[in-house]
Order: structure tokens, then C-alpha cells, then sequence
């Protein structure tokens, strides 16, 4: 009887998965021998996909080595020019322009390494890409594709009668043959695509393949309005006798915004040091790590009133001692749906640290709402325009800032970037503040505050950008809707478009946690 083949001594594994952080100088080095002379990506570029749109980034591997690529967004193809170029449609290839609600998937980039070509490596992204299509039950998937060859071809030829030959099987073009072969029809020829494309001569073909699978959801119409109700709360100050009275506080304004139909209701910074009104510590630092013990019961009263009465809630801000025995300022997300989520106070004043001891957190985070993404940055960070930038760049539609100020200055500081922050980022921001007083209660005696609702400076939006405010220190809540469909076709089309004006060709943030 014959030995047996060890078999997997022959076996290789190609797989197409989707896109990590590790697979990043791969693609670099594969993209320089793919395209020579044309610009690569930078690595802002595709960690800005895989933060924004992960699921449209895919690489293809062999036995462990990348040996192709391919990009994508989702967008709604009727918002763009019909002369539109490569740079328009991703946002200088940022796709910060990807809209999870569009109707189109848009290729913007597929690759294989030139040793691996003959092996359907490109169709086999392609195929991958169409599933992704079906999964998001989008109409198409469109294209703008090179057409490599055509610089045999131009002296003799204009670009209409070298695609018409081509897909007349006449002449052979890699990229638009291909694209043929994969049942890809041509919409339009578009001049000035890539503009370091030469061997196009800048011309791309628009391609689109159609889902015939899609299914027309009444969540998909084009949406008039996409109304987003906040209630934010102007919290007193005042003395206690025990959680139970801050509790019925609390509770007392997430009826108010229920009953509004608030989709979000916002506390101020730290308003639970209200708590050391009884503590009878005259310490500061001593009556913070005292305050920390708080922290279940406060978890527990907001978890259980956000599902009760079916609003998310900012928790404004609290102080919690971690395992490392360091307290931080956490302000905490209670969704309706019972998750929780947090972000750490990243910038600490002079006066957190002189008194308290506060250990400052590290990183940026945007959050998914039944509301689309939203950011929370508590108090002086919002004094930081490149936190807001990061969190805008991960997709963020509105930023909260729960904050807690003393005097009129800092209260202006706060309002005055939380408004810059909603132009700079094309953004809503919501600031919500502490008033009244706290007599013996060292370091907390006097609140100054104004709470708002700010909005980009342009013509569908409020007037003045101020969506509303609050009575200066009184208690209160603000009530009012921002409405993410105008701040979506706004950012496309408006005045002014900072986000996609900004010059990513001489600055940028590097975000090191990303």
C-alpha cells in the first residue's frame, strides 16, 4: 500500500478579509509598484477608512502576504457633479464624506500586486464588494476607472472612441476590460479624474454595476428632515441631606425631557459634588475620594431612569477611582437600550489637579445612538479644537459638553469654542451647566453657567447658530431640535465647507490612539 500525500504540504489559503491597521505598509509598498508616479496613499488616509467605513476596506491575502486591495465608501451619487473628480468624491481620499444612509457604493481604489495578476485576485474583490452591497441593500456600486492604456492610443484617438473600442473588444484596456468582464456598464466618461494619472491622460470612465437584488425601504427615502430633540438641564447647586435628594433631582428633569420626547437629555460636569454638601469633609481631596463611593449608586440610578423613561441620557460627569487608585473625570452615556458608555475628561485645569488630584484620560470617543454618532467632552476639553476635529473625523454629528464654571470667564470660554468647535467642524454642540451655590463646600462654592444649543453659521440653520439657550443662572431646561439631514447636505453643499476645503496637503492631526 502506497504512502499517503501529506497534503498540506501543497495546501495555500487565499482569503479576501477585511482591512487592519497591520495591513497598512503592505498596501503602501504594493500601491508603489501597482501605480509608479502616481501619488500612494498616505496613512491618514487609511486609517481615516478604517475608522469611518471598515466593512468597504478589504485586502485579499495569500499564505499570509497582502497581495491586494480595495477601497470603498457609501455616498448618494445624484448629491455629486457629473463632472465630479476623484478628489471630490472622497474628500481627498478622507472619505469623510461617507454617508451610511446613501444609495451608492463607491469604488475608490482596487489594487493587486503585479506578481499575483492572472490569479482572479480582482475579481474576487469585486465579488466581495458586490456581496458588501447586498449586505448594506445598496442600488449600485459605481466607479471611476482608469484607462491605462489609452496613451498608446491618444494621439489617434479621442477617449470616447478608445472606451467605445475597448468595449468592442478591439483593444484591450486592463483596467476597463475588466471592469467590463465584471458586468460593470458605462455611465459617462469624466476628464481631469486624477490629475497624476497621465497614462489616462486624466480621464476616467464612470462605471456602475446594479443590484438587483436591492429592496426599496421606506427607511432609505430621501429624508426632508432628520430631526435629533435634546433637553439640556441648568443644574442647581444647592445643599443636601443625602443621594436620595439628588436622585429625585435627576429623575425629576429625565421625566420632563420624556415627556418632550427628548431623544437626549444632558447633565452638567461633576453636578455630583453636590453630594459633598453632606459629607462633612472639610478635605477637598479627601471629600473627592468620598465622593467616589458614590459611583454604583449613580450608575445605577441613570442606567434604570434611561430605560424607564426611554431617553438617552448624558450622565453629565462624575469622579471615579479606577483599580490604579487614580481618580478621573468620567462623563458616562446611559442609552436607552441599558448600555453604558464612557469618556474620560482628557485636558485637567490647574485647579482639578491643585485640589483634587484628578489623573487625566487618553483618548478620543465617538459613540453610536440610535441618533447617529456623538462625542461627549467635558468641559475644558472643549477648549482643545483638535479633539473636536478628531471626534468630527470619526464620524461625530453632535458633541456634548457637560461643564462646570465658576465665574463668567470661564463660562465664555467654554461657550465661545463650543461655538467655534460647531462652525470649525460643521457640527452641533450642546454645553451644559451648573449654577447656584454650595456655601462650605470647599472648591465648589459658586456656579456660573448658561446652557445652549449651538449650530453651524449658514442659511438652513438657526439664526446666529444658536439653536437656543438658557436664562444666565437660573435653573431651567433648554429644549430643541437639530436636524442631521440639513448638517449632512450642508457639509456636502454649503457656503462654506470646512470639512472638505481643509488643506490636508500642507497640515494634518495625527491622532497617536487611533
Amino acid at each position: 500500500m502506497s504512502e499517503e500525500f501529506d497534503l498540506s504540504k501543497f495546501e495555500v489559503s487565499m482569503v479576501i478579509r477585511q482591512t487592519t491597521m497591520e495591513d497598512v505598509e503592505p498596501m503602501l509598498e504594493m500601491q508603489r509598484l501597482c501605480f509608479p508616479g502616481m501619488d500612494p496613499w498616505k496613512v491618514e488616509q487609511l486609517r481615516s477608512h478604517l475608522s469611518i467605513f471598515p466593512e468597504g476596506q478589504l485586502v485579499a491575502e495569500l499564505d499570509g502576504h497582502i497581495i491586494g486591495s480595495c477601497s470603498s465608501l457609501i455616498i448618494n451619487f445624484d448629491e455629486y457633479d457629473d463632472r465630479h473628480s476623484w478628489s471630490d468624491v472622497t474628500d481627498d481620499g478622507y472619505i469623510t464624506n461617507h454617508n451610511p444612509e446613501g444609495y451608492n457604493m463607491y469604488g475608490i481604489e482596487v489594487m493587486v500586486h503585479p506578481e499575483y495578476r492572472r490569479m482572479k485576485v480582482g475579481q474576487r474583490l469585486y465579488e466581495a464588494r458586490k456581496e458588501i452591497a447586498r449586505q448594506f441593500n445598496l442600488k449600485s456600486i459605481i466607479i471611476g476607472g482608469r484607462i491605462p492604456n489609452y496613451h498608446k492610443h491618444s494621439e489617434e484617438m479621442l477617449p470616447r472612441e478608445y472606451v467605445d473600442a475597448v468595449s468592442r473588444h478591439k483593444i484591450y484596456d486592463p483596467v476597463l476590460t475588466f471592469q467590463i468582464m465584471n458586468g460593470f456598464t458605462l455611465m459617462r466618461i469624466n476628464p481631469n479624474y486624477l490629475p497624476d494619472d497621465t497614462a489616462s491622460g486624466k480621464y476616467a470612465t464612470l462605471m456602475e454595476w446594479n443590484n438587483v437584488d436591492y429592496k426599496p425601504m421606506s427607511k432609505r427615502h430621501f429624508k426632508t428632515s432628520y430631526p435629533v430633540r435634546i433637553c439640556v438641564v441648568q443644574y442647581m447647586m444647592r445643599a443636601i441631606e443625602s443621594f436620595d435628594d439628588l436622585a429625585n433631582q435627576c429623575e425629576y428633569f429625565v421625566d420632563v425631557a420624556s415627556d418632550a420626547h427628548s431623544d437626549f437629555v444632558v447633565f452638567p460636569e461633576i453636578f455630583t459634588t453636590q453630594l459633598m454638601s453632606f459629607l462633612d469633609e472639610p478635605s477637598p481631596s479627601r471629600a473627592i475620594r468620598r465622593l467616589t463611593e458614590y459611583t454604583p449608586q449613580y450608575i445605577e440610578l441613570f442606567t434604570d431612569l434611561a430605560v424607564r423613561y426611554n431617553v438617552n441620557i448624558i450622565g453629565g460627569s462624575h469622579f471615579v477611582k479606577e483599580e490604579n487608585d487614580e481618580i478621573y473625570n468620567i462623563a458616562y452615556l446611559f442609552r436607552r437600550d441599558g448600555s453604558i458608555e464612557k469618556q474620560y475628561k482628557m485636558h485637567i485645569t490647574p485647579n482639578e489637579r491643585k485640589w483634587w488630584g484628578i489623573s487625566a484620560g487618553d483618548s478620543v470617543r465617538v459613540f453610536d445612538t440610535d441618533c447617529g454618532k456623538i462625542a461627549i467632552q467635558i468641559c475644558y476639553d472643549i477648549e482643545f479644537p483638535e479633539v473636536a476635529r478628531i471626534a468630527t473625523d470619526m464620524g461625530a454629528n453632535i458633541i456634548f459638553v457637560p461643564f462646570c464654571t465658576e465665574d463668567r470667564q470661564g463660562f465664555l470660554r467654554v461657550k465661545y469654542c463650543a461655538q467655534a468647535r460647531a462652525v470649525e467642524n460643521q457640527i452641533y454642540t450642546v454645553i451644559s451647566g451648573t449654577v447656584g451655590n454650595l456655601p462650605q463646600t470647599e472648591n465648589m462654592d459658586i456656579q456660573y453657567a448658561q446652557s445652549g444649543i449651538y449650530a453651524p453659521s449658514d442659511f438652513e440653520f438657526a439664526r446666529d447658530g444658536i439653536v437656543g439657550e438658557t436664562s444666565l443662572n437660573l435653573e431651567m431646561v433648554l429644549i430643541g431640535d437639530v436636524d442631521l439631514e440639513i448638517l449632512r447636505r450642508q457639509r456636502q453643499d454649503g457656503t462654506v465647507k470646512q470639512l472638505k476645503d481643509r488643506r490636508h496637503d500642507i497640515y494634518r492631526i495625527d491622532y497617536k490612539k487611533g
